[in-house]
């Protein structure tokens, strides 16, 4: 009878441990498959990763070359207004370029400047375009 429970019990842990060992193929397949379907995800994270890197490489680009434009229109412009000045003391009787700029803060068009002043009309579109320019600074340092 001893023998027979012993049998019994033996038998007993034989079907629990085919029970744990099913279970454990179970979950070791279970996580293959979320190991793989992670890895799945991580691809497609990296390849979207790479994609908005390359955006961000693209729109750096453009906004260095940009600044260098508005720095390279800035060394252009600058030194107008100042040329301007010196324009006007040369010939202290010739008063059309304190003329045309005080004109066209009033809003003359460019025939009007040449008409009035005896600008040329490149002379003129200069005034009208420094004078735009002016009113659109925003008061900052220089860099």
């Amino acid at each position: 009878m001893l023998i027979a429970s012993l049998v019994g019990a033996v038998i007993a842990l034989a079907v629990c441990c085919c029970g744990l060992l099913g279970l454990c193929l179970w979950l070791l397949r279970a996580q293959r498959i979320q190991a793989q379907r992670q890895g799945e995800r991580d691809a497609v994270r990296d390849r979207r990763i790479r994609e908005l890197g390359s955006l961000l490489d693209t729109y750096l680009e453009g906004n260095v070359r940009m600044g260098d434009d508005l720095h390279e229109l800035r060394r252009l412009v600058d030194p107008l207004p100042d040329k301007i000045g010196q324009l006007e003391l040369r010939d202290p009787n010739n008063f059309s370029f304190s003329q045309a700029a005080k004109l066209v803060g009033m809003g003359a068009t460019v025939e009007d400047l040449t008409q009035s002043c005896g600008l040329s009309h490149s002379e003129a579109e200069l005034m009208s375009k420094l004078h735009q320019a002016k009113g659109k600074q925003v008061p900052s340092g220089k860099p």
